[in-house]
């Protein structure tokens, strides 16, 4: 039987932590002589003392290192109760959110989704709202965590691939996390404030500033706004699709170029495929638009090129309409939102680096039927790909498809026409943000699906960002028997 003792300890420090964290908003209330300070003080004290209990429930005098099976519960219980007491502030106060809708606001803030069922946005509380934008932040710098840790010693999805370049942890997870964790946070950190103080420069209250800087470089995309970046200076959008790029990069990159070595940053092939890529996608649908209506092209390139970076990295900011582009362009938006960011960053979805494996193993596929016994092998940023990798990309794939497929059918069950239930399992499962449809408000809020709808969005949230096969594997009967 596997020892969930380290995983309770562990989790209950996070939740502590996140008791914690609720005083921040409550202190900006304060400020505001807002009486929904209350709430976080409350919410505060439940979160804290049952995190603190578990663990101390869950405390051992002995130090071990995780094993893998922990490192598999771990991450799935950590994405599951992080939200669950994120829901306490929604629900106690203001917007007085149900369990449903609260769970949902939650779980699509720690997973970076950006989805929300809250209408008046404008009218929340200054603490509602940046609670909201706290748990994407902690959500992001948390999957980065993963990603760089955990993932690669699990080989889900191929990220065992990148085990030389996160530091190797196999058997040490625990002592070496602490390095790599802190490492991290200050880049993270970093990038944050430099966030914050662009949007400051270009015109944002102080407020605005912090809060989208919070879900930027986490990639996440709440606003304090309904109208997101359209109630936002048309400046502030530069410096957003700036900094959603700089989250979209791989973390490791910038470690290494704070030790002084910017070569790793400018090789990189999916740093490159991805640049590349967003400048096609973003020169394409100015022209689709350019040729379709007179327009002009300034406010046409800067609208266009925002929401594509916006789709392509998962962050889900809007400005302006983008069902008014036409049907091209949503599909094209669409396959953007599929193909996500550089592996080890604040970005869902596939990643650029399965891509790049897949298109590899699909030529040398054809490169062998042209020449059968001539050996082909798929390389990657100049460095052979494993078949264990290649395998391993394949299933991710595989499975991200038909669970993307049985979403689809599980939301049109639910009473979704079948374009909101298209888009609205994308959104999900690539953990994207925006969803298109007669059912969704004019917001952009889903706040007007059915309650199972709801709870099958929950779902194909936590297992897009776990990356699938990490859940999967706990439905396995094996896996408990270690």
């Amino acid at each position: 039987m596997i020892d969930l003792r380290p995983v309770g300890y562990i989790i209950g420090l996070l939740v502590t932590t996140l008791g914690a964290v609720m005083l921040i908003p409550m202190v900006v209330d304060l400020s505001q002589d807002d009486p929904h300070w209350f709430t976080f003080l409350e919410s505060a004290i439940i979160t804290g003392a049952a995190g603190g209990f578990l663990a101390l429930a869950c405390r051992s005098d002995r130090r071990q290192a995780l094993s893998l099976h922990q490192s598999f519960v771990l991450t799935s219980g950590i994405w599951l109760t992080v939200p669950l007491f994120g829901t306490l502030p929604l629900m106690l106060g203001a917007p007085g959110l149900g369990f449903t809708d609260a769970y949902f606001e939650a779980m699509s803030g720690v997973t970076t989704t950006g989805a929300t069922v809250i209408v008046g946005l404008d009218g929340l509380p200054l603490g509602a709202n940046l609670w909201r934008g706290l748990l994407q932040w902690l959500g992001g710098l948390g999957i980065v965590i993963v990603a760089m840790i955990f993932l690669p010693i699990m080989k889900v999805g191929g990220m065992q691939f990148f085990r030389s370049e996160g530091f190797d942890t196999l058997g040490k997870i625990l002592p070496r996390a602490m390095d790599i964790s802190s490492a991290l946070i200050r880049i993270y950190l970093g990038l944050t404030i430099a966030c914050a103080a662009a949007y400051a420069l270009l015109g944002l209250r102080p407020f605005d500033a912090v809060m989208h800087a919070l879900t930027t470089v986490s990639t996440g995309g709440f606003s304090s706004y309904d109208a997101s970046f359209g109630g936002l200076p048309e400046s502030a959008a530069i410096a957003g699709s700036v900094f959603m790029i700089l989250a979209s990069l791989p973390f490791i990159r910038y470690v290494q170029l704070a030790q002084g070595q910017g070569g790793p940053i400018l090789r990189d092939v999916q740093v490159r495929a991805f640049l590349r890529w967003t400048a096609y996608a973003v020169t394409a649908l100015v022209a689709y638009r350019m040729l379709r209506h007179d327009l002009p092209l300034v406010p046409v390139l800067r609208e266009t090129a925002f929401n594509v970076i916006s789709i392509f990295t998962g962050t889900g900011f809007g400005l302006g309409d983008v069902t008014t582009w036409g049907h091209m362009a949503l599909v094209m938006l669409v396959m953007l939102g599929l193909i996500g960011g550089c592996s080890s960053s604040t970005v869902c979805s596939i990643k650029v680096f399965r891509w790049l494996i897949l298109l590899g193993a699909i030529q040398a596929q054809i490169r062998r039927l042209h020449s059968p016994h001539r050996v082909q092998p798929v390389r990657l940023d100049g460095r052979v790909v494993e078949e264990d990798v290649i395998s391993s990309v394949m299933a991710f794939f595989t499975l991200f498809m038909v669970t993307f497929g049985v979403l689809i059918v599980a939301l049109s069950l639910t009473g979704l026409g079948s374009q909101t239930a298209i888009t609205a399992a994308w959104t999900a499962i690539a953990n994207v943000g925006p969803a298109w449809g007669p059912e969704v408000s004019a917001t952009g809020a889903m706040d007007r699906f059915p309650t199972a709808a709801k709870w099958v969005m929950i779902l194909g949230m936590f297992l897009g960002r776990l990356e699938l096969l990490s859940v999967f594997v706990l439905l396995m009967p094996r896996f408990w028997r270690g």
